[in-house]
């Protein structure tokens, strides 16, 4: 006797699911559910990682990020002193000298003070972070400049009162003026804005009346050595306890090295010149370098995890069929007995079984595909989440689909096909 035709086979299949629509449906169910949570789990954990990666990209692989750390002082008990007293602590000009002296294909060292100041225009007044750096600080840290120009040599050699002030920062201050020649005050002193850097990052205002600004690009930047002329390497810091003068010779620090194999050689050297210079470690070192490295670690083991959990869910839907063609088979006993009867194998029985259970498994994971991208786009959407739908999200959900279908198939259809042909006719 000749194999069935695969078309009739189909037909044949999708006839007998066509009998039971709600217990097919049912069925599908854990199969669209598995399929569906395999891509939006791996959207999600795609999105997240490439928003950290670009975040840790915009730093620069090829730089070296060092930052002042204030470290606790221990309580040495009463001294009989009264008045303010000064903490002196983080870089100091020395460690940038030194850097450039014996760090290891340099190319460039990027020093800056960042403090909180208050600015003004006019009647306008807000607090955003005032950064003090050097004319180079726009191609090391890769922000766009819109309009103007930036710092240059001359306004460093001369301390010149210039400032160039982020995108964002520019609607909220000059809305409906033009920034650029404009005047705005820093905390008394007066400074004339001469270009304006692009947003990287976009933030929400709050309710509140007063505005904080947070967020690369929202800051105001003015020449390292006007700073200097003006207010030294000494501030005040309030604490509950009163004022307390601090001393921050740099409060970062750029390095930016010629080539990404050069970076951990850079970086050695860097932590001996810092162990050397401070008794303490008040500073802190990033390597984005090495930031990008573990992100990509991670988010391997992010996907394997959000892939296992969400497979937990596609091996259930495979025990769903398993227990539905198990009640099929039962069900149908006399007809396996009547088609053994008539000549039919038992490698017929075993592939119309597995035709239906692929059916079943096939529809499922194409519904659970749609779902799959829709539910990734109404996160984006409502949530406002990066989601990131990948080709490899769709096809590793499909494929596992239907393998777990049809390994939770064999054992009903194998049951079929082993059945006495005498004993099944006598089934009721």
């Amino acid at each position: 006797m000749k194999s069935m035709p695969l078309e009739r086979m189909v037909k044949l299949a999708a006839k007998n699911l066509s009998q039971y629509k709600l217990r097919a449906g049912l069925t599908m169910l854990g199969i669209i559910f598995g399929v569906c949570s395999v891509v939006a789990m791996l959207s999600v954990g795609e999105g997240a990682n490439q928003e950290i990666q670009e975040k840790i990209q915009r730093m620069g692989s090829n730089n070296i990020l060092i930052k002042s750390v204030k470290v606790p002082k221990k309580e040495e008990g009463s001294s009989g002193r009264h008045g303010p007293q000064v903490a002196a602590y983080g870089l100091k000009y020395t460690d940038a000298e030194q850097f450039s002296q014996f760090v290891p294909s340099l190319e460039a060292s990027t020093p800056m003070k960042v403090l909180r100041y208050d600015i003004q225009f006019r009647e306008r007044r807000l607090q955003t972070d005032v950064v003090a750096t050097v004319p180079w600080f726009l191609r090391v840290q890769r922000h766009r400049l819109v309009r103007g120009r930036f710092l240059t040599h001359s306004d460093m050699d001369s301390g010149s009162p210039v400032c160039v002030i982020g995108s964002r920062l520019a609607r909220l201050l000059f809305a409906g003026y033009d920034p650029i020649g404009q005047t705005l005050a820093i905390s008394g002193d007066v400074y004339s804005v001469v270009g304006v850097v692009g947003d990287i990052a976009q933030g929400e205002l709050p309710a509140s009346g007063e505005l904080w600004l947070t967020g690369e690009n929202q800051k105001v930047y003015i020449p390292l050595s006007t700073y200097q002329q003006k207010h030294g390497d000494l501030f005040m810091q309030w604490t509950e306890g009163g004022s307390v003068f601090e001393q921050i010779e740099l409060h970062e620090l750029i390095l930016t090295i010629d080539r990404q194999e050069n970076v951990p050689y850079a970086v050695v050297a860097v932590r001996r010149i810092l162990q050397k210079n401070h008794e303490q470690e008040d500073y802190s070192i990033v390597v984005p370098l090495e930031l990008i490295r573990q992100a990509r670690e991670t988010r391997r083991l992010f996907n394997i995890v959000l892939g296992s959990i969400a497979a937990i869910s596609l091996i259930v839907g495979g025990i769903g069929i398993m227990n539905i063609m198990l009640a099929t088979v039962s069900e149908r006993t006399r007809e396996i007995g009547i088609r053994r009867a008539l000549g039919a194998r038992r490698r017929d029985i075993v592939q119309q079984f597995l035709m239906e259970t692929l059916i079943l498994s096939l529809s499922g994971g194409v519904i659970g595909l749609v779902f799959g991208a829709l539910i990734p786009l109404g996160i984006s959407a409502f949530a406002h989440v990066r989601t990131v739908l990948t080709f490899p999200a769709f096809a590793i959900a499909f494929a596992v689909s239907v393998s777990v279908s049809v390994v939770f198939g064999i054992y009903p259809a194998r049951r079929a096909a082993l059945m006495d042909p005498i004993e099944a006719l006598r089934h009721e």
